[in-house]
């Protein structure tokens, strides 16, 4: 309870209101609905009084371009990276869901930190179905040790949609090279190690575990893009990188549930900024004097149409956390599936829960967008001051709703729908000219 009220500041514009609300401070945090197992509070209660120390300086990270160093050391520290480890690794034995539903508190407090972490819980995913037991025990380990990944994976420019520029090599004394730029290379400039998309020796897909501090590895903050701007999604450029060949992995040993997995950590983060948004249009209204000759109340807290604005962005926060328990639920089975030995059922799973995940994305992001650029019609002209970062909670869902788009996505959904036709296992940028020759 003292947590509720302090983290999501949720009493401090309760007791602003001109009474007394029905329902206590708890219940109406309930409203999210119950939490996604028994055990949740107390997993959740041990990183709360972190998300809130992050949350309290997330505004003024944006507006000076301050990269979050300090708040990931914040959560390494609260072992917040090791959610999915068993115990002896240090670990939590997070379930599927447990780890989104911590995905979205952590997106309450600061959209940036979850994605930069994307990769590094989606390379866990790996570790932990894995059955090279020597490959499992050296990241278990670097990951007990508090070791985070990060992605280099997308190439812009002219590189093709097919095939990785970055690519292996070998020098003179037979030693495994790799050379090239890729970029969207998000959580690589705050990670230990860099999981990095090649073509490898026989002009096949693979990836390749390069240490970030490694000789010849630059990592350049210079994502331009209008959200989402302190995850450092920018150019990472590899000269002649030696590497290690037990950390080459080749795409068909990696887990069969990614796309359905990274595409959630997106959708949880939508999630965590529309509970924000929440959060911060109901604390404006209820302190709001401000008012116009024409409304419905002489106190915009009592105004119908007002409320009824706050009720919408409310309802599509809820609706969010909603399909995305359900997503984190088809994850969670086919998770279990693949420590198992049947492939089929594994392939079974895995398509569903791709589908699952596309249907949740195209709703969670029309809802969301919607409600994102629907709050300002509860507090009028003056919301749009840079100081209040606003527009933030915009330009984040539209940058992160804009990965893998849900136009695709959807037409796929239609097509299982009308024809059976099963989801592509995974999904690839880059230039496609070459399919026209």
């Amino acid at each position: 309870m003292e947590y509720i009220m302090t983290n999501l500041n949720v009493h401090a514009f309760i007791t602003e209101l001109s009474h007394q609300p029905e329902l206590d401070t708890a219940t109406i945090y309930r409203v999210w609905g119950e939490p996604v197992s028994d055990r949740y509070d107390d997993l959740a209660q041990h990183f709360r009084p972190v998300f809130q120390k992050i949350k309290q300086g997330t505004l003024a990270r944006e507006q000076t371009h301050q990269l979050p160093f300090e708040q990931l050391a914040w959560l390494k520290d609260s072992g917040f990276t090791r959610l999915r480890l068993p115990k002896q690794y240090g670990g939590f034995e997070a379930s599927i869901p447990e780890l989104f539903a911590l995905l979205i508190e952590l997106a309450e407090a600061d959209s940036n930190l979850p994605q930069i972490l994307r990769i590094h819980f989606g390379f866990t995913e790996d570790v932990l179905i894995s059955k090279n037991q020597k490959f499992k025990q050296r990241w278990l380990k670097r990951i007990a040790r508090g070791e985070t990944i990060g992605s280099a994976w997308s190439e812009g420019g002219q590189q093709s949609i097919h095939q990785f520029q970055t690519h292996l090599s070998k020098d003179h004394d037979d030693q495994i090279l790799v050379t090239g730029k890729k970029y969207y290379t998000t959580g690589s400039l705050f990670a230990d190690w860099i999981d990095v998309g090649v073509t490898d020796f026989e002009g096949e897909s693979a990836s390749v575990i390069i240490a970030r501090e490694a000789k010849g590895v630059e990592i350049i903050d210079d994502w331009n893009g209008f959200g989402q701007q302190l995850t450092a999604s920018g150019t990472a450029i590899f000269k002649e990188v030696q590497i290690d060949a037990n950390e080459i992995l080749n795409d068909e040993l990696r887990f069969k549930y990614s796309s359905a997995f990274y595409q959630l950590v997106q959708l949880a983060i939508i999630t965590g900024l529309a509970r924000a948004a929440t959060y911060d249009v109901s604390a404006a209204v209820a302190k709001r004097t401000r008012n116009y000759s024409h409304a419905n109340s002489q106190f915009i807290q009592n105004d119908p149409q007002i409320l009824q604005v706050v009720g919408q962005v409310r309802t599509a926060a809820y609706s969010a956390g909603v399909l995305v328990e359900k997503v984190a639920q088809s994850l969670q089975r086919t998770y279990l599936a693949a420590l198992q030995d049947n492939e089929q059922k594994e392939a079974d799973l895995n398509a569903l829960t791709e589908l699952e995940s596309a249907q949740a994305q195209g709703v969670i992001t029309t809802l969301v967008l919607n409600a994102s650029t629907l709050l300002f019609d509860a507090l009028g002209a003056s919301a749009s001051d840079k100081k209040y970062g606003f527009d933030r909670y915009w330009r984040n869902v539209r940058t992160l709703s804009s990965h893998n788009p849900r136009i695709f996505k959807e037409r796929i959904i239609g097509d299982f729908s009308v024809n059976g036709k099963l989801p592509p296992y995974q999904w690839r940028i880059g230039n496609a000219i070459e399919l026209n020759k």
